[in-house]
């Protein structure tokens, strides 16, 4: 993909929110890839999940030794080919990758937004990325993909802008988040907001990180997006050491938790913790049916595009099943969709992988896709 530079788009017009809220005006970051056609039928949007961000593919530098999220599936020649398509790839609003959200500053006060922050949905990002379509001269995306959350915004795009995108490729999502979904999601946030250095989201303001609490908010929630088998695969029960320790709390004799206390650090000098719970607030409100009498049928008669649908085997924090539900409605819908189930043992995370069946599988919808741009 070689070098690649994120872009700001700027927004003055007030963007009102669903929460009943509105922001007189907000920043968006994004990156692309490959050009615009001529007609402009060959764009692409790339929704990003919970913890992701608008550098999806290539290197920022020479020096970079980590290419973009989804490196392994966009660029010249994979998956999402960018000799035939002009892909789209930000940071949604909310986040905490230069979009503007909680850790920027409130023109209002000069000081960072905070807990303050109005509160996000699905809409929202939704109703944002069309205006940066706007802003790139995009009336209609060949398709919108997205894994996970990144999924969800997808289909939303499908049913509240229904002329405006020809393909809707949904990987590892749901319609809705299952009651344990929804605990795992409570269970992160308390981690955080009991974190006495969150100061009830005010820890910017007091030069506080809560990096503890934000550690184990991401040691639950990675353990939830691999699979038993992957995580046998990988650790087993194999001692640091060979040996069992002191047996003390703060010990580390398991492999296990030597990685999952390393994902922890690593995730909470990255990442912001109002935006985690703005994030993670957001993806449990999501419900596409809620608007129409709590029928995903109804729902998706309203869309006018062509679905993809891909899930993975040993998912269980969007199981196949959840997959299965959103093809049943689209073909009661009589709305034309393809799926498949991709065997593989790595679980939720499966989505970000270069899973030989899954690439081959998203390459060849993206040529359809791109025989139709």
């Amino acid at each position: 993909m070689g070098i690649v530079s994120p872009q700001v788009a700027r927004f003055e017009q007030p963007l009102q929110l669903s929460c009943g809220r509105e922001l007189s005006s907000y920043e968006l970051v994004y990156e692309t890839y490959g050009e615009l056609n001529a007609t402009r039928s060959n764009a692409v949007l790339v929704c990003h999940a919970l913890s992701g961000h608008h550098h999806a593919a290539g290197l920022h530098s020479e020096d970079d030794k980590k290419p973009g999220w989804w490196d392994e599936c966009i660029g010249p020649g994979k998956p999402i080919d960018t000799n035939r398509f002009f892909v789209v790839s930000l940071n949604n609003l909310g986040g905490c990758h230069g979009s503007t959200g909680p850790s920027s500053i409130n023109p209002d006060t000069g000081q960072p937004w905070g807990p303050d922050f109005p509160a996000i949905r699905t809409r929202d990002w939704v109703n944002s990325q069309a205006r940066l379509a706007d802003h790139l001269g995009v009336d209609c995306w060949a398709a919108v993909i997205g894994g996970s959350l990144g999924g969800m915004q997808a289909m939303r795009w499908s049913i509240d802008y229904p002329e405006r995108i020809k393909h809707c490729v949904v990987i590892a999502a749901a319609l809705k988040l299952s009651a344990q979904n929804l605990a795992f999601n409570e269970v992160a946030r308390q981690a955080i907001l009991s974190d006495p250095d969150f100061l009830n989201g005010n820890y910017q303001s007091n030069d506080k990180v809560p990096a503890s609490g934000l550690a184990l908010a991401r040691m639950i929630g990675h353990i939830t997006y691999l699979s038993d088998d992957a995580m046998a695969a990988k650790f087993g029960r194999d001692l640091r050491s060979g040996t069992l320790g002191t047996g003390s709390e703060e010990a580390v004799e398991f492999q296990v938790q030597s990685y999952l206390r390393y994902q922890g650090s690593q995730f909470s000098g990255q990442f912001d913790a109002n935006t985690y719970i703005l994030m993670t607030r957001a993806l449990d409100y999501f419900d596409l049916a809620l608007d129409y009498d709590n029928d995903p049928v109804t729902a998706f008669r309203r869309a006018n595009c062509s679905f993809m649908v891909v899930s993975f085997s040993t998912d269980w924090r969007f199981s196949p099943q959840r997959s299965r539900e959103i093809v049943d409605a689209l073909i009661a819908a009589d709305k034309p969709v393809s799926y498949v189930e991709i065997e593989a043992d790595e679980g939720h995370d499966a989505f970000l992988l270069p899973i030989p069946r899954y690439r081959e599988v998203l390459s060849a919808y993206m040529q359809r896709v791109g025989s139709e741009s």
